[in-house]
């Protein structure tokens, strides 16, 4: 009976999760690392499955342009039978049937093409071929930009946690003090204005909870939508908010490294040879192009005495007059310089990235510093003013204000934990490489 009531209560447990499939996944909790939320990032993220796509259409592209260079072969099969009314055609003879046949015809045919000069096809071609190479380095720069704004994401719930944490801790304080004042006015060492002040704080640090609770929510509610899961599965971060120290390398060697590391910059120097290429297709519109066709096949009016015949042609052809050749100019120049104009403003762009992320990186680090020095002062001053009222040489007046110092000095520890993480995500990005790098500069965990 204790067998069969097992297997009739996981019988029941599969039904419920088979009719409810929404409430079996919320049921699951995933406790997520960076490393592995940033591996669901680059699977499910709308951004980059996107960029995917693009990869696959310029590569099709690619694959056209380059089929107009390759030989066409076609066949055709025709099988005709009919009759042929002469009085149609004028033809009137009275020894003659006005209809004649029916009569039959026969001809299979292999036709094939093949351009042996054809210049604008050719840098047609090289031009796609560049643009799905440019598509590549969009598609790496759009993956390397996920795992900046996933690293963003996860770094804000870290620093949420932090601050849950600390508010947790703040309730746990007044709590205690909270007792403590009451203890105090049993024993007529303090007053009720005491209790009601340290009841005002436990309220007010309580109310931080809930509001530190929910930002937390939230902040993991923005990283499931963004790693394309599900808002109702309970996500758990691995990790904590800790100082890691990164390694800051030389500004010019880091620039010299970052231009050849984005893929964005890459991109766009790819695609002005694309352009290029289409500029040198735009000038052989004028050259002459030649083709090769032929065809060949067995013909006759029956099966039985079929015979083989076949042609083959070269076909000369080129451009006497074309102004729309002008105006396809002037665009691919403009194009040109455009895209030029943007290359150079990127290279400032990156360079500015650099500068700035080594900056924040170095403050940060000396406001974490700072920040540590602050916090054990704060948890110093809090010991004392506790100790001051407990022995009955003050009101917790004091009391409260350590608490209000230690509450900010923990926030500014946070913030600046927060501020040199992201110091070190922007430095990675602003290498390039972001996928492979982002741990270094994030430090070895």
């Amino acid at each position: 009976m204790k067998l069969y009531g097992g297997w009739a209560a996981l019988l029941v447990a599969l039904l419920l999760v088979w009719g409810n499939p929404a409430g079996a996944q919320q049921a699951i909790s995933q406790r997520l690392t960076l490393k592995e939320a940033i591996g669901l990032a680059l699977k499910k993220n709308l951004s980059v499955r996107v960029a995917g796509t693009e990869v696959d259409e310029l590569e099709g592209t690619r694959e056209r342009r380059q089929a107009s260079l390759l030989p066409r072969v076609s066949g055709d099969a025709l099988a005709d039978r009919q009759n042929i009314y002469l009085g149609a055609m004028g033809i009137s003879v009275p020894i003659i049937p006005s209809v004649v046949g029916p009569f039959a015809h026969y001809d299979f045919r292999l036709a094939a093409n093949q351009a042996l000069i054809d210049r604008q096809a050719y840098h047609n071609w090289k031009a796609s071929e560049k643009l799905a190479q440019a598509s590549k380095l969009s598609y790496q720069d759009m993956r390397d930009l996920v795992v900046r704004e996933t690293g963003g994401l996860y770094l804000d719930g870290q620093a949420a946690a932090a601050e849950l944490e600390a508010a947790e801790s703040r309730v746990t304080t007044s709590l205690a003090l909270e007792k403590l004042a009451r203890d105090q006015h049993d024993q007529g060492l303090a007053t009720a204005v005491d209790v009601v002040r340290a009841q005002v704080q436990l309220a007010r640090d309580r109310q931080n909870l809930l509001l530190a609770r929910d930002a937390y929510q939230t902040s993991l509610l923005a990283l499931a939508r963004f790693l394309g899961l599900s808002p109702g599965i309970p996500l758990e971060l691995a990790e904590r908010l800790q100082f890691q120290r990164v390694p800051a390398p030389e500004i010019g060697q880091a620039l010299h490294t970052a231009l050849e590391a984005r893929s964005d910059y890459r991109s766009l120097l790819t695609q002005r040879e694309s352009l290029i290429e289409q500029q040198k297709a735009s000038r052989a519109r004028y050259l002459p192009k030649l083709s090769i066709n032929g065809d060949y096949g067995p013909q006759w009016r029956t099966f039985r005495s079929m015979a083989g015949i076949g042609e083959i042609q070269g076909t000369l052809t080129f451009t006497v007059f074309d102004l729309d050749r002008n105006g396809e100019r002037k665009e691919l120049e403009s194009r040109v310089q455009r895209l030029s104009a943007q290359i150079d403003d990127l290279a400032r762009g990156i360079e500015q990235d650099l500068r700035k992320a080594l900056l924040d990186l170095d403050s940060a680090e000396s406001q974490v510093s700072v920040t540590e020095a602050a916090l054990n002062l704060a948890q110093r001053e809090l010991t004392l003013a506790q100790d001051r009222f407990h022995n009955g040489v003050t009101d917790n007046i004091e009391v409260v204000r350590a608490q209000d110092t230690l509450a900010s000095a923990q926030d500014d520890r946070i913030m600046a934990l927060a501020r040199h993480a992201d110091a070190g995500l922007a430095l990675a990005r602003a290498l390039g490489a972001t996928e492979t790098n982002y741990q270094v500069y994030l430090g070895e965990r």
